[in-house]
């Protein structure tokens, strides 16, 4: 008996990984349309801005399959206030330039990250997915990123309002237009709006501003979002994961990858609690862990970080003086750091200087 208890107590002091097998990946494609045979809603991160990602997107969604298995592709990059204008474009109606543009200019970030050109690339693939489909099978983009009127916002306070309901919004779009009918939808976003337990909060979630995408989703019924989180250090993890194919994708419940704690797969910083009704820095010796399977479904590989390139704006915006005025009055409104205005401002001043 005794010895049993020390065998017992040894296991329990033993890390979670031991044991464990290692994740065996599967061909990427393949494996995601897999997961809608279980789910009405598959979220794949979109890695801000991160080319790779953004080509993986693409194969998905020219795919053949993809078409005969999803309905509806709910993204980030999208304001909800311009859902008609991506509905007659996406249908194959003509839209004037101006008009469509605004699909991405206007969402709720200030900043010109939001005119990267791999977002525009993203809707023109739709459409000519579309023109080769019959009606009913036509791929539809549910804007998600609220309905902000840029117009009518005069202070921080005003564009506050809008950034508050960047999950909830969403989460209520996919309710009543996937849920609701019966349909299945990719949700493209960043994997912040996909944590089960909020990182930031300290994996706590009572308070409302602690919610997200996901959370909201499965906490309002029986639904459950298959979840697929971007990661390029894998290998730190599980070694032989830098010899993986490119793209693969991982299941990680039960495995080496899905003990590790979440908070290995991503870099983010402090956490807060709140004290009447404010947020207050948590002491790193306090935050908790939380097992990765715990918080997300699977990995997507696609390849390390060191081979990994980001989209840049197109020249033609720098010199339109419009834009730009557009631009630094946004973010001087919002009240974001000047950070991003000097960013535009250097990058557009680089471009001048190599003309001159």
């Amino acid at each position: 008996m005794l010895l049993q208890l020390i065998i017992a107590s040894a296991v329990s002091a033993l890390p979670p990984q031991a044991g464990r097998p290692p994740v065996a990946p599967v061909e990427a494609i393949g494996g995601i349309l897999d997961a809608f045979r279980s789910n009405e809603v598959v979220a794949l991160t979109d890695a801000h801005g991160n080319e790779q990602a953004h080509r993986f997107l693409l194969s998905l969604v020219r795919d053949p399959r993809f078409a005969a298995t999803v309905n509806d592709i709910v993204v980030e990059f999208g304001s909800a206030r311009c859902q008609d204008v991506i509905d007659r474009f996406l249908r194959g109606e003509d839209v004037p330039y101006d008009t469509l543009r605004r699909v991405w200019q206007d969402t709720t970030q200030p900043s010109a990250a939001a005119d990267l050109p791999i977002h525009e690339e993203f809707f023109r693939a739709v459409r000519a997915v579309n023109a080769s489909l019959p009606r009913e099978r036509q791929l539809r983009v549910l804007l998600g990123d609220p309905p902000i009127d840029w117009d009518k916002i005069r202070s921080r306070e005003d564009h506050f309002t809008w950034i508050e309901m960047r999950d909830a919004y969403p989460a209520a779009l996919i309710q009543l237009e996937v849920i609701a009918k019966r349909r299945r939808a990719l949700l493209v976003y960043g994997l912040g709006h996909f944590q089960r337990k909020n990182v930031h909060a300290n994996f706590e979630m009572e308070d409302w501003r602690a919610q997200t995408i996901v959370s909201l989703l499965e906490r309002s019924g029986p639904t459950r979002i298959f979840t697929i989180w971007g990661s390029r250090e894998l290998a730190a993890i599980q070694p032989d994961a830098a010899s993986w194919r490119v793209p693969s994708l991982a299941t990680i419940r039960g495995t080496v990858l899905g003990a590790a704690d979440a908070a290995r797969y991503f870099g983010w910083g402090n956490r807060f609690g709140l004290r009447d009704g404010k947020p207050v820095p948590i002491p790193k010796e306090q935050w908790r862990s939380l097992p990765a399977e715990e918080q997300f479904d699977a990995v997507l590989y696609l390849g390390p970080a060191s081979a990994m390139t980001e989209s840049r704006w197109s020249p033609a915006l720098c010199s339109d003086a419009a834009y730009v005025e557009m631009r630094l009055k946004r973010i001087a409104v919002s009240g974001i750091p000047q950070a991003e205005a000097d960013r535009l401002k250097t990058y557009c001043a680089s471009l001048a200087a190599k003309e001159d």
